[in-house]
């Protein structure tokens, strides 16, 4: 039937958990129903898509940690230069090392062989290359998890609760 998207006392994404755990939560009060897809459990009660708790849970911040695949992930396997998705993919560093430019989340972008070459040891302005999309650290560990969700359009009711995460 599919999946839930919990959220914190504070509207933040919490959790992804199975539609049974969600009507369970909202049953024994301890959640709301804010959104629904039209189907419905029983009669009276929708299928929930989209659950708050009534009390805020403190989380540890868990980082994630910089590899290789996460920022291959993070950028969709997707050339940040033009766009090219295939086999073909490196990572750059936006600064060069040779310039100062480390190995952060903000300074690494996935990119396809060829415009890594054409960038060279040069910065993307000096390049005439501009980022699709800004690199950035995913906000929680729950980025990688509702982005996935968010991409196959199987829950479009989550965008309005997944602020930060793009697509």
């Amino acid at each position: 039937m599919g999946k839930v998207l919990v959220l914190n006392a504070s509207y933040e994404p919490l959790n992804v958990t199975n539609w049974q755990r969600a009507i369970v939560l909202v049953l024994k009060g301890k959640a709301e129903q804010l959104e629904h897809n039209g189907k419905f459990v029983y009669p009276e009660f929708p299928l929930p898509t989209v659950i708050r708790l009534r009390y805020y849970v403190r989380v540890p911040y868990k980082e994630i940690p910089l590899t290789r695949r996460n920022i291959f992930y993070r950028d969709a396997h997707t050339c940040q230069y033009c766009n090219y998705t295939g086999d073909e993919l490196t990572l750059d560093h936006v600064i060069p090392r040779s310039r100062g430019g480390g190995d952060t989340w903000e300074n690494l972008v996935t990119a396809c062989v060829r415009c890594n070459v054409k960038k060279g040891n040069r910065t993307p302005q000096e390049a005439k290359m501009l980022l699709k999309h800004p690199p950035r650290r995913p906000h929680s560990s729950l980025y990688f998890e509702v982005r996935k969700y968010l991409k196959s359009g199987t829950h479009p009711e989550w965008h309005k609760y997944a602020i930060g995460i793009d697509f």
